[in-house]
Order: structure tokens, then sequence, then C-alpha cells
């Protein structure tokens, strides 16, 4: 029998139409909804310290178990007291399944319901990652929310690949249930494609099974903003609302409002920290490029809104410097920036839903980054 979660619960405070105002509790503190993820792919965010982290509110972070696994490895990571003590994090961190990197990094040699076969992308060892090994790692890595194993399937797909994925992420679901030995949280994914029948089917399936959260997976995998929203509105229906409902891997300022304004608590992407390293700034006036040219002896702060360290001590011109000579300081300043953006905007967020004014919010963000 699956073991049940004595670590992990979840409270929803308030909403605002659809839009949920809630709370949930780990082990390692309590997180508000609706929350932003930062990605800390390799055990680290990229380019920020855990203090930093911490000064710009992260209140939880997500790795990538996939990497963990190659290398240093869960055998290590668990030694060394886990993953909280070897990265120096003492808040919440969420693991995801390695599944979407067996897919999209390594070279996948084949996929059955025992689980998937692929090489490592390091150096070229076989592996097979199951429902089992997935929740064994994850559990080795003690994180605060284990995700479960899931068929992600390319966009776009034929239909029958996409039902025959459904089919197989809800057999996984069962037996990472199964697998679960700790009081750990764990969330099962909903597959399906861009075929709202097969979304339906499979959040229905993965409703019914005791899951402690529930994700919505397999999307901003290219099937543009407003397909996404499509699927979206097939989807969240079925999704229990006792449960926090969880948008893996999305996205720009504007997908996440519109989820929000859809029922969705939670969010991670690489976006604010990538495009920090790239040189784009996400802000209250749209997107700023930094590699412009009309940016090169201009005296403004990137936000003359915005209350970052970065923003209260440094000119646009002086960023495009550093970034266009490649000085790591850029990366550092333009993440701290890019970051704070995305958990002001979450804060913005949870207020509006509070005092019932969201639209207003979605709406002006609507109108700056929906291109």
């Amino acid at each position: 029998m699956a073991t049940p979660c004595s670590s992990f619960s979840f409270e929803r405070l308030g909403s605002c139409g659809e839009a949920r105002r809630g709370r949930f509790h780990t082990a390692h503190g309590t997180v508000d909804t609706p929350i932003f993820m930062p990605v800390g792919t390799q055990a680290t965010v990229k380019a920020m310290t855990p203090a930093t982290l911490h000064a710009l509110g992260a209140q939880i972070i997500l790795a990538n178990t996939y990497h963990l696994h190659m290398r240093p490895g869960e055998e290590i990571i668990e030694a060394l007291g886990g993953l909280h003590t070897f990265m120096g994090w003492n808040t919440p961190i969420l693991t995801d399944s390695g599944g979407y990197q067996a897919f999209s990094l390594a070279k996948l040699v084949r996929i059955s319901d025992t689980g998937l076969m692929f090489a490592s992308h390091i150096d070229g060892s076989p592996r097979l990652l199951t429902p089992e090994k997935a929740v064994d790692i994850q559990e080795r890595l003690g994180s605060d929310i284990m995700m479960c194993l899931d068929e992600c399937v390319a966009y776009p797909s034929p239909r029958k690949h996409v039902e025959a994925a459904v089919a197989r992420t809800t057999l996984w679901a069962g037996r990472c249930l199964e697998a679960r030995r700790s009081d750990k949280a764990l969330f099962g994914i909903v597959q399906g494609g861009v075929f709202p029948d097969l979304r339906a089917r499979s959040a229905a399936e993965i409703s019914r099974l005791p899951f402690d959260g529930i994700a919505v997976g397999g999307l901003s995998v290219g099937e543009g903003h407003d397909r996404m929203l499509d699927v979206l509105d097939a989807t969240m229906p079925c999704l229990t609302a006792e449960r926090p409902r969880y948008l893996m891997g999305v996205g720009m300022p504007h997908d996440i409002t519109e989820a929000v304004a859809r029922g969705v608590d939670m969010f991670d992407c690489v976006l604010p920290t990538r495009n920090a390293r790239n040189g784009m700034l996400f802000t209250w006036n749209g997107k700023v490029t930094l590699k412009q040219a009309r940016y090169r002896r201009d005296e403004r702060p990137p936000d003359e809104a915005c209350t970052c360290y970065t923003c209260r001590n440094f000119s646009l011109a002086y960023l495009r410097h550093l970034y266009v000579t490649r000085e790591i300081l850029s990366a550092i300043l333009n993440t701290i920036h890019n970051l704070h953006f995305y958990l002001e905007l979450m804060r913005k967020v949870r207020h509006g839903i509070e005092e019932q004014n969201f639209e207003a919010l979605r709406k002006h963000v609507k109108e700056l980054y929906h291109d």
C-alpha cells in the first residue's frame, strides 16, 4: 500500500473567480500559493547564492533529478546529509522525476511499460529509469515534494501515441505510489497532449489516486499560448480542489497569470534565469534587451518601479556594458532582477486574489507580454 504523507498539507485561503489563494506545509517550511519556484538544475539556481534567493523571497526551489542522478549521484548526496544540506538550502525543495530529461536530453533507446531505457548524455552508458527508481532517487535526495515518472510526448504527436502515453502515465503513477516508503509528498502528473478528451481522461485517472498534489505536464513544448490555455480549460475542471495544482515548465508572465485565473497554484520555469544570462530583463514596462545600442548611455535603471538590488544601484548603460563584455557580474545582476520580477509578480497575484482585484493585474500583464 502507498505510504500516507504526514509531512505535507494544503489549505485554501480564498479565491477570486477560479484563481485560488492557498498555502502548503512541508517539513522544511510553509509556502504561500500561487507560487513561482526558481529552477536549480544542478542543485543551484544559476548565478545565485541561497542567501540571495532568500533575500529575494524565494520560498521553494526546484532541483533536477536526472542531472543529480548523473552527477554527483544520489548516493553521494544522501551520504552528505541530503539535498538541503548539500546545497545549503533550508527551505522546501521540489524534485522532478527525471523523465523529461530522459526524453529531451539523453538518447532515448526504448520506452515500455517497464520504464525508460536511455543512454547517458555524459558518457553514453545505458540507464533504465523505472517508476520505482525515480521515486527511490528522489527519496535519497531528500526533497520535500517528489514527482511521479510520466511519459511526456513531443508536440505534435499522433493521437494514438498520446493515448498510449496517457495509459502508461496512469500505470506508472500507481507504481510510484506503491514505491514510496517515506512521508515525503508525491505529486501525480496529467498528460494528454493537446487532445481535450485525453487530458480530461488523464486528469480523472490521476485525481482518483491518493496523491498529495496534481501536476499538469507536457505543455509549453511548442503548442503556443492559446492552445495551452485551451488544454488547461479542458483539464482544470477535472482536478480536485483539495490538492495543489502545479503547471510544469511554464512560463512567460502572461502564461502564469492566465493559468492562475484557471486555478493553477504552482509554477516553475528557466526563463527568468536563462533570459537573464542572455541579456533580457522582465520589467513592468515589458521586455528589455540589453544588447540594444539605445541603452549605451542610458542612466536609468531597468525598471524605475522596481525595488530590487540591481535597479536600486545600476544603470541600463552599466548592465549593457557588463553583458557585451561577458562579465560574470552580468548574469548575477540580471538574474537578481528577473527573479525579483517573477517573485514580485506572484506577490501581486496573491494580493490581487485576496483583495478581489486580480483581474486588473491579469489584464495589465497580458497587455505587456502577450505578443
